[in-house]
């Protein structure tokens, strides 16, 4: 079990600082508070909290990820990919008890802050890699779905339907001849503006500049008139959640839902720190990002705010503006603060449906259209899995739908490797060379000589599958020796390894020598010796090559004429 690792780094996003890098900083924190203002707002109003909600969000967790956090670009904070999926967890228990929202998102937020801290002094950034492309893409376009159906409401100006998503969707249809064209013009033009904006450059603040185009046209327009409502000013900044503790039933009532936003959140801060390195040559400690992450996430919960993620979108903004440091982040959390002090009635000129056309263009956003296609081209079953999990994220409660779609995930990682199939190998006329059967390809074979190979790690998992395959083998064709090529085979567990021993044994008793080749990985080898294989296999049973098992033991040389050849 990993060690963990009481020694405390911080400020490692500030390594090898100086003074030259204050300036781009500066101008990259500008451009990233741009970016950040509208959007903060928006996310907070899709979870159903006030807008400086986020404002508290994104500075508390902006300041602990500059403290804890390895990486110069990675910007912490409200985010729409998991807002929607806490928001519905909350709500069902905040039904059903006396707590309010705000106390409740506040616990969850330190539930999992205390999780991604804790997985990452374990060093268990590996669990990130549990979701597959097909489900982390199946799983992005039912959010996005879940935030338009939010949120067309607001931009319809008609009212929100009640109970599951499908009971949702049939209500805005019963209520499309209600829509105030006014509240849609206002959210559809927001909607264009940004993706123009997108389009034509991703630095242009483009939910900024919709913003302000909506406030002109407050201004000049008077569209209250029409029932266009507006955001109103800012409620002074001060800890939402107030003093009072969520009883003990809550708190792990919240569990499940914790473990679930963990894993959304590790699996895109862990995209997130491979798409925007720090360092050149690519190398990131993300074990050290996770804690950063679950650093914001505490910070946001002592703030009274609720959980928060990486967001690829402002991180690529400090990467592509000159950003050399968390400086960025520092810069624009400043600016956000100053706004919120100092500024809060200028927002009073926003329309509420502006911040549903941004929702709304995050909803278009993260949807992956293009990799559907891909997947669909190149492998429909695979197509099918995203097919599933979109349709589980729709249907049912969205925390279970997630739930549901880590499942299909884990239980298709785990289906490819029992495919996994013992095969025999064949050497190529005129090398040393053996390799799996072609179509088409000459192979040549031994008399007397199996060579098979195990093309992946050895698990209880495809263990019973090698073993039935090793039995066919000895029942098919008669041998003197037989060689596991074993080069694939990087790890092996206590299951498998009683499997091959129990394979060993067999041909033993049958009087084959059994011997293997290319046994490369360190710990399939350590394993091996821990399992007492080696000791059942006997000494010298380990060649460096196939062609040196055969020339040692069966006293042939494979790339001379054999006694049986097949093409």
């Amino acid at each position: 079990m990993p060690k963990l690792k009481l020694r405390i780094q911080i400020f490692r996003g500030f390594a090898g600082y100086g003074p030259g890098d204050l300036a781009p900083d500066i101008l990259a924190g500008l451009m990233l508070a741009a970016i950040a203002i509208p959007e903060q707002m928006a996310t907070a109003k899709l979870g159903g909290f006030p807008p400086e909600a986020g404002f508290i969000a994104f500075m508390a967790a902006t300041v602990a990820f500059a403290v804890f956090g390895a990486s110069r670009f990675i910007s912490v904070g409200a985010d729409s990919t998991i807002t929607p999926i806490f928001a519905a967890g909350l709500t069902s228990i905040a039904l059903s008890g006396a707590h309010t929202m705000p106390l409740l998102a506040a616990t969850l937020g330190m539930l999992v802050g205390v999780m991604l801290v804790a997985a990452g002094s374990l060093r268990l950034a590996w669990i990130a890699n549990l979701l597959s492309v097909p489900v982390t893409t199946g799983f992005l376009a039912g959010i996005a779905v879940h935030i338009a159906v939010s949120q067309l409401p607001a931009a319809m100006d008609v009212p929100a339907g009640h109970g599951n998503l499908v009971g949702q969707i049939a209500s805005l249809l019963a209520a499309a001849r209600h829509t105030n064209p006014f509240t849609l013009a206002v959210a559809f033009g927001v909607l264009s503006i940004t993706l123009l904006a997108e389009r034509i450059n991703r630095k242009i603040p483009g939910a900024l500049l919709a913003l302000l185009c909506a406030a002109v046209a407050v201004a000049i327009l008077k569209p209250e008139a029409q029932g266009v409502a507006m955001l109103g000013p800012l409620a002074p900044l001060t800890l939402i959640a107030g003093t009072s503790l969520p009883h003990l039933q809550d708190v792990i009532r919240l569990l499940p839902l914790a473990l679930i936003v963990s894993l959304v959140i590790m699996v895109q801060s862990a995209a997130t720190a491979r798409s925007f390195p720090s360092s050149p040559d690519g190398a990131s400690d993300f074990n050290r990002d996770l804690i950063g992450v679950g650093g914001a996430n505490l910070f946001a919960a002592l703030a009274g705010a609720f959980p928060v993620n990486a967001s690829p979108p402002r991180t690529a903004i400090a990467a592509d503006t000159g950003a050399r440091s968390q400086a960025c982040g520092l810069t624009a959390a400043g600016i956000v603060c100053l706004l919120a002090v100092f500024g809060s009635g200028l927002l009073r000129y926003i329309p509420v449906a502006a911040l549903s056309g941004i929702l709304l263009f995050v909803s278009v956003r993260i949807t992956r259209v293009a990799t559907m296609l891909t997947v669909l081209r190149e492998s429909r079953g695979e197509f099918a899995l995203i097919a599933v999990t979109i349709l589980a994220i729709v249907v049912l409660p969205i925390e279970i739908g997630v739930g549901l779609g880590i499942l299909f995930s884990l239980l298709h990682g785990m289906w490819t490797a029992t495919r996994t199939r013992l095969i025999e190998l064949e050497n190529v006329p005129d090398t040393t060379v053996w390799w799996p059967p072609h179509a088409g390809a000459a192979g040549r074979t031994l008399t007397d000589v199996r060579v098979v190979a195990f093309q992946a790690p050895l698990s209880f998992l495809n263990a019973e599958e090698f073993r039935a395959d090793f039995t066919h083998l000895l029942a098919q064709r008669p041998a003197k020796l037989i060689v596991l090529e074993a080069s694939s085979i990087v790890e092996i567990d206590f299951t498998a390894a009683q499997v091959l021993s129990d394979a060993i044994a067999k041909c033993h008793a049958a009087g084959i020598i059994f011997a293997m080749a290319r046994l490369e990985s360190v710990r399939a080898s350590q394993a091996l010796s821990r399992f007492g294989v080696m000791d059942l296999l006997g000494s010298g049973l380990v060649f460096r090559s196939v062609d040196d098992a055969i020339r040692a033991l069966a006293g042939a040389q494979p790339h001379e004429e054999p006694s049986n050849v097949h093409k």
